[in-house]
């Protein structure tokens, strides 16, 4: 009997979860481990944050999936790994802070494959200010959506009364990632305002620490449209232009006050920004899990980054921008120093940036840093998943791959709900990582890599919504559907 137990119930954990279960036999066991009790099917986020759906339509309880299917569910959150085991049990295991348990009451989880799911920490802390504890909102979490729609609501009250409203949407920090959810928002936001009638009393601005626009924390694309190649950039001032957003890139915020933000910019200038409501998403770390050898000694720092993500098959040897390579990229997640050890979607550490990264006279890091979310962690999570049951029956090594820099991404970003006006941008990317060597001048196969926006885009999102959310409740057929 085996054991094979993961931390985090997102959508990498859930989906290595699923398919570990679905290829193992029933005398082995898989173990999910997660704070919280609920799935939350994150890019629908942005419509509950405009007000258009409930919390309660994006979430639903794992518990009773996980009967079902003959998972095990521990609702709590992991401290801390003990790969070797301890002095007196040589077991390797996880040390978890059972949600609701008495204080500081900790349960021993063993297993004989770890998979780390764990995702982000969002890091509000980072910038003064920021977030629903601050003076910003957020669309990170169900919760945080449904504060950001009550916020919106209150907005166009004040609009329909005649006064006029700053929006800001955005990222609230110069390294940040996800600015494709805060794109999400900003063009739902707008088209939200006009179907209320109050368009013409708002003024609507992207804050981003993209060095242009449309690069998505890939070093942007470039889509061929006629027999022309068009950067992302162009694509994506055209979409704002015709709707009147405001943009400034190149941005660090610094600070969020009511109603006012300060940030400064690469070429050193520190600015600020009148802002009624405020929309700017977190920088991300790991969760801060530690590690410990049998006798008890730290060894965090061996397989985790400074970042708290933890180190993969990567090449993580510091280089200057002109010598990363796509092949700096794990390719099986699994650890360095522990076999049976694996990290998936957000939780491992990325070898670099993708996007060339940039620093302010003051100091300030300015550059996305590299997604890891939605289509590509689902497919690193499956293909870890079928590494470690393939090795459970005898494998020597991970028996799958699922590089970055080998795999394309789709996505379908929303632009405005609606069945007949809405629209919604879609857009795909082969590789994620560019490959300059192997796809010069752009990284990229540009027969692969492209983007459209229109009605057409609006009902697929709508589609994938219902899709993904019935693969996630693991209903008959769910593994037929692709990640």
């Amino acid at each position: 009997m085996s054991r094979v137990v993961v931390l985090g119930a997102g959508v990498s954990g859930h989906t290595a979860a699923a398919f570990a279960r679905k290829w193992l036999g029933r005398s082995d066991t898989v173990t999910v481990v997660s704070p919280k009790d609920y799935y939350n099917w994150i890019p629908s986020n942005i419509w509950v944050g405009v007000g258009l759906m409930r919390p309660e339509q994006v979430t639903f309880p794992l518990k009773p999936v996980y009967q079902r299917h003959g998972i095990e569910f521990v609702h709590g959150a992991a401290r801390a790994i003990h790969p070797e085991g301890s002095s007196d049990d040589p077991t390797p295991h996880v040390i978890v802070t059972p949600t609701g348990g008495a204080s500081g009451a900790t349960v021993k989880v063993p297993y004989d494959y770890l998979i780390n799911a764990t995702g982000p920490r969002l890091r509000f802390d980072r910038t003064p200010g920021l977030g629903p504890e601050g003076h910003s909102h957020s669309v990170c979490t169900e919760d945080h959506a449904a504060g950001a729609a009550r916020a919106l609501a209150e907005s166009v009250e004040r609009m329909k009364r005649g006064e006029r409203q700053q929006f800001v949407v955005g990222v609230g920090h110069g390294t940040c990632t996800c600015e494709g959810a805060a794109f999400e928002y900003i063009v739902n936001l707008e088209f939200e305002l006009r179907s209320r009638g109050v368009r013409d009393k708002a003024d609507i601005l992207w804050l981003t620490n993209e060095y242009e626009l449309g690069d998505f924390g890939m070093g942007g694309m470039h889509f061929e449209v006629g027999g022309y190649v068009t950067p992302s950039s162009v694509f994506n001032a055209s979409l704002f232009a015709e709707r009147g957003i405001e943009w400034v890139t190149r941005a660090h915020v610094r600070q969020v006050d009511p109603g006012l933000i300060h940030y400064e910019t690469l070429d050193g200038a520190v600015r600020e920004q009148r802002a009624d409501f405020a929309m700017l998403l977190p920088p991300f770390s790991g969760v801060g899990l530690k590690a410990f050898d049998r006798n008890g000694g730290d060894i965090t720092a061996s397989l985790f980054q400074p970042n708290e993500f933890m180190k993969v098959d990567a090449d993580y040897r510091p280089k200057p921008y002109e010598d990363w390579r796509a092949g700096d990229w794990p390719r099986t997640y699994q650890s360095p120093v522990y076999r049976n050890l694996f990290a998936v979607g957000i939780a491992f550490a990325p070898p670099h940036a993708i996007s060339r990264p940039f620093t302010s006279p003051s100091g300030a890091a300015i550059a996305p840093a590299p997604p890891r979310t939605g289509m590509p962690s689902a497919m690193i999570g499956k293909a870890v998943a079928r590494s470690v049951v393939d090795m459970i029956r005898g494998a020597e090594a991970p028996t799958r791959t699922a590089s970055m820099a080998e795999m394309g991404a789709a996505c379908v970003a929303s632009a405005g709900a609606n069945p007949l006006t809405g629209t919604a941008a879609s857009m795909t990317v082969f590789p994620i990582v560019p490959d300059f060597d192997r796809y010069a001048p752009y990284g990229r196969d540009l027969k692969r890599t492209f983007g459209e926006i229109g009605l057409a885009g609006h009902w697929i999102k709508i589609i994938l919504h219902h899709l993904f959310l019935y693969k996630a409740r693991l209903r008959p057929g769910w593994s037929l559907i692709p990640e």
